[in-house]
């Protein structure tokens, strides 16, 4: 048996609610810009993901209107940072509703680095850093689609297995439903069967 659910007839966010427990796990773009007056904000986003290979452009979705949507439509620059298991706590604060005036990094106590190709800064810590550059915006209802051109990579060597990032050691955070947030967790293996071999194989 199912139970069925009506996104128009269900009042506030409650449809929300059950969207974000069912599209899951969620990567989190950890976003770092620079306002007009050079305040350095940082908030995590768990609407991400890639929108295109090339050239390299990554997504992300900013639910109603906040500080990280005002300042890349004001400059055009951000940078999406990888947010790690061990930096957990400092994520989540990120996301408290500090005032434009309050930069994120002092407020938490993280630090910073510059970033080559960009203005807004890098989360020291963070393994990986994309620095991107404004492709477009796209409204959508209550939400604003952020989509950047990837212009620069940097990935800590410490994740890296034969030049290659690696699940196991970038320990990235996920959103899942409620307050709850996944960390890791069984990796599977399983190549692609071309059709000619999948083929063969039903005889």
């Amino acid at each position: 048996m199912r139970i069925d659910f009506d996104p128009e007839s269900m009042a506030g966010g409650s449809f929300y609610k059950l969207l974000t427990a069912v599209v899951v796990p969620r990567p989190i773009a950890w976003v770092s810009t620079l306002s007009v007056r050079s305040v350095a904000n940082l908030a995590p986003h768990s609407f991400f993901t890639v929108s295109c290979v090339n050239p390299p452009m990554v997504q992300f979705t900013s639910v109603g209107r906040k500080d990280t949507l005002s300042n890349v439509e004001a400059t055009g620059e951000f940078v999406v940072n990888l947010a790690p298991e061990a930096l957990f706590e400092k994520v989540n604060e990120t996301a408290t509703d500090f005032p434009p005036e309050n930069g994120e990094f002092e407020a938490v106590g993280l630090e910073r680095e510059p970033s080559v190709r960009v203005k807004p800064p890098r989360v020291a810590a963070s393994p990986v850093a994309l620095e991107c550059v404004l492709h477009s915006t796209l409204r959508l209802g209550d939400s604003t689609v952020v989509i950047g051109r990837v212009v620069h990579a940097s990935v800590k060597e410490d994740v890296l297995d034969d030049g290659h990032p690696e699940f196991e050691l970038l320990r990235p955070l996920s959103r899942l439903g409620k307050n709850e947030w996944g960390v890791g967790g069984d990796v599977l293996e399983l190549a692609r069967t071309p059709y000619e071999e999948w083929r063969r194989k039903q005889g």
